[in-house]
């Protein structure tokens, strides 16, 4: 497998990413916690919270479209950034079906959120 791994520390309110930006990666908690927040008209919603273990950023890696949402670290935070390569690699060694599933499934994510 080429590509790599590599981990980023936050702080508590340091921003990950933001609404619209491409996602050429996804991101694992190794400890800490992020709020994954919807961002409209300027007003931000936290629709969801990702702890140790957790994984987010994941859907523009399947579908390459920008981010849908902000994140941002509730805590001090450890992250492991996983780039689209390794990514790739990883999502090659599974089954067609369940490839084509996941592509569905995000797809329809991103419908319900408009």
């Amino acid at each position: 497998m080429v590509g790599f791994v590599q981990r980023q520390t936050f702080q508590a309110g340091n921003k990950i990413f933001k609404k619209g930006d491409v996602g050429d990666v996804a991101y694992v908690v190794q400890s800490g916690e992020v709020e994954i927040i919807s961002v409209n008209d300027d007003i931000e919603e936290v629709i969801g919270i990702i702890g140790e273990g957790g994984i987010f950023g994941e859907m523009a890696l399947i579908d390459s479209k920008p981010r849908m949402a902000m994140a941002r670290a509730s805590k001090g935070s450890t992250i492991i950034v996983v780039n689209k390569q390794v990514f790739d690699d990883k999502l090659k060694s599974v089954d067609p079906f369940i490839r084509g599933l996941l592509k569905i499934l995000v797809d329809h994510i991103r419908s319900m959120s408009k």
